[in-house]
Order: C-alpha cells, then sequence, then structure tokens
C-alpha cells in the first residue's frame, strides 16, 4: 500500500511517500522559518506564496527518492484541515490535481489525526486505551482514545497554546522565531528554583489548559528586573528554566490525571512541542512511575511532516473513507468527542 502524504497546513511544505503506513521510503521538508524570521512569527500569505513555490517540485522528488512511480501510487493523503485556509488550499489543490489525474483515491486527513498518527510510524503495537496529548504552536489538546481511530476530546487550552506560549516568552526575552528550541536550551543552564513562576488552571477533574497568565507573570518578572544589561542577560537561563518548567508540569500533570480518570494503559506524546527534551524526560518517568506504555515519535517525527499525513492516510483507505474531488479546505476542523473521524465532510458516527 503506497500512500503520498501531503502536508501544507502552516508554514511547512511536508512530502512523504510510505508503503503499508509504517515504511518511509522518502519524507522531504521545506522549511519557511528562516522566510518568516523577521516578521517574529507565520504570515499566512507569505506562507502560502512559498506553498505554492515549492510543493510541485517536492513532490516530485519524493517519488523519485521513493524508488516508486507515480502509477504505483495507491492513494494521495492531504492534510484538509485545521490551519491557515490559503495554505491548506495549496495542499489540497494539487492533491485532488493528482487524484484525478492518476484515478486513485483522495483521502483528506485532519491534521491533529496526523500527529498522534506518528506515534504509530515507530510504535505500530500501540496499547490501548491510550492518553494522547497533542502539543504544538497551535493546539494543546487531549484526547481519550479507546482505539486507534477513534477520539474523544478531553481538554484543550482555553486560550494560547503551549508552543505558542514558548515562542512568545522568547520574543519576550528578545530571541528570534521560532523560540520553543531557544527556550529548551536556554532551560537546560538554568535553575527553575530561582525564578518560579506560577502554574495556572490546576484541577484534578478539569482537563482544559490556559497558559495566557504565564506571559503576564513573565512580563512583571522582566519589569521588575529593569535593563540593567549584565544581571538581565545573566538572569535569562533562569527565567528560560522557571517558565519552562511551570509549563512543563501543567502538561504533564493535566495528562497523568487524564491517565488515572480514565484508567488508560498509555500515553502518547505528540506534536512539535514533543520534541523539548524537559517535556520528553519528564512524561517518560511519569509514565514509568504508573507503570503504562509511553510513546513518542522521534523529533523529526514531532514537526509537521508528510510521513505522519500517509500514515493517517493508511487507516483512512482501510476504512474506506475517500474524499471526492470537491474537497475543500476546513481551516477550524475539530477533532473531538467520541467517533470515527471522516474529515471529507467533518462527519463523526458515534461507536
Amino acid at each position: 500500500m503506497i500512500i503520498l502524504g501531503i502536508e501544507t497546513s502552516c508554514d511547512e511544505t511536508a512530502v512523504a511517500v510510505t508503503q503499508d503506513g509504517r515504511t518511509i521510503l522518502s519524507d522531504l521538508l521545506s522549511s519557511q522559518v528562516d522566510l518568516h524570521r523577521k516578521y517574529g512569527g507565520v504570515v499566512p500569505e507569505v506562507a502560502c506564496r512559498r506553498h505554492i513555490e515549492v510543493v510541485g517540485p517536492l513532490i516530485r522528488q519524493a517519488v523519485e527518492k521513493s524508488g516508486k512511480s507515480y502509477g504505483e501510487l495507491n492513494a494521495i493523503a492531504v492534510t484538509v484541515g485545521p490551519g491557515l485556509v490559503g495554505a491548506l488550499l495549496v495542499g489540497v489543490s494539487i492533491a485532488k490535481s493528482l487524484a484525478y489525474s492518476l484515478k486513485i483515491p483522495l483521502l483528506g486527513i485532519h491534521h491533529l489525526e496526523g500527529h498522534i498518527s506518528a506515534a504509530f510510524i515507530e510504535n505500530p503495537d500501540v496499547i490501548f486505551p491510550s492518553i494522547a496529548l497533542v502539543v504544538s504552536g497551535g493546539h494543546t489538546n487531549l484526547y481519550y482514545m479507546p482505539q486507534k481511530g477513534r477520539y474523544r476530546l478531553l481538554g484543550k487550552t482555553i486560550d494560547d497554546a503551549a508552543g505558542e506560549i514558548l515562542d512568545k516568552g522568547a520574543r519576550m526575552l528578545g530571541y528570534p522565531y521560532p523560540g520553543g528550541p531557544v527556550i529548551d536550551r536556554l532551560a537546560q543552564k538554568g535553575d527553575p528554583e530561582r525564578i518560579p513562576f506560577p502554574r495556572p488552571y490546576r484541577s484534578s477533574l478539569n482537563f482544559d489548559f490556559s497558559f495566557s497568565g504565564l506571559k503576564t507573570s513573565l512580563m512583571h518578572t522582566l519589569l521588575k528586573m529593569g535593563t540593567a544589561p549584565e544581571e538581565y542577560l545573566s538572569a535569562h537561563p533562569d527565567i528560560a528554566a522557571g517558565y519552562q518548567a511551570a509549563i512543563v508540569d501543567i502538561l504533564v500533570e493535566k495528562t497523568f490525571n487524564a491517565v488515572k480518570y480514565e484508567n488508560a494503559r498509555s500515553v502518547m506524546l505528540v506534536g512539535g512541542v514533543a520534541a523539548n527534551s524537559l517535556l520528553r524526560k519528564r512524561f517518560i518517568s511519569a509514565a514509568n512511575n504508573l507503570g503504562v506504555a509511553m510513546y513518542i515519535p522521534s523529533s523529526r517525527l514531532c514537526t509537521d511532516n508528510g510521513a505522519m499525513i500517509a500514515m493517517a492516510g493508511k487507516l483512512h483507505l482501510e476504512e474506506n473513507h475517500f474524499a471526492s474531488l470537491d474537497l475543500n479546505p476546513r481551516p477550524n476542523l475539530e477533532l473531538k468527542n467520541e467517533f470515527s473521524f471522516n474529515p471529507l465532510t467533518g462527519s463523526m458516527s458515534n461507536l
């Protein structure tokens, strides 16, 4: 089963060819980080234009590198939402063209389902039921999964996503976009106890997240410190360590409260922020303490990539969830409630 996966939901153009949803034959990425850095974040129109420029050549390269021909592809999987509407439209349009010309199935994939599916690439025998935390620059969602392809939303951020908070924190400290990796590196040199930050929205039975208050706390911390260059810069590692620890503590606490509440047997940590070194370490430790299995994709598969979309496509192909050629992007598409998800129409079939 050879599937071409296309991901253009935000600022990364990603294309992959996979076999049977596990073997990655090719996996290419065109990053726009340098393009958006001068703006301090992603500019939708700029992202859309760059997708248009690179997606065609990237698909050709991915097919060539896979050692397969277009005629050997069994399906085209593409992210249909959520994301930036213009960016999504680029991927969906070229996927429809390919599916039509090759006369093969078109598969519309939810972006968050793609991230969750990344865990299955390296861990095909995930133990269920499972709790999945999807944590990235745009999402912080917690799901209960009774089995593969079935999702019940337990909680999500009510304001900013964890990755967004990391980026904004770095920017307040004067560092460029993307800020998450910068905070991670700085924090490894700092003391999280020296400059502590609050743990917002704590509750053992509420699985929603709130991180916006941390920005305010960081702002007040910086104002109190003043702008004395030597003192200010020398404190950056401790500030980053305390700030990051507050975010990680809440993510760990909420997720493993959900594990106990739902009697889950495993945990999945996916999404771009899952590459954070402290978060990975704390999740593994907490899972070991509870005696549940822990699944975290390799760092390359945490960020947006085509392989995760192709992997999700395999399940949709097996369940005959085919998209029609009038498929349109769904920028606000949600993955919620306990259902078998069919993103072609956004339909939800209750279990």
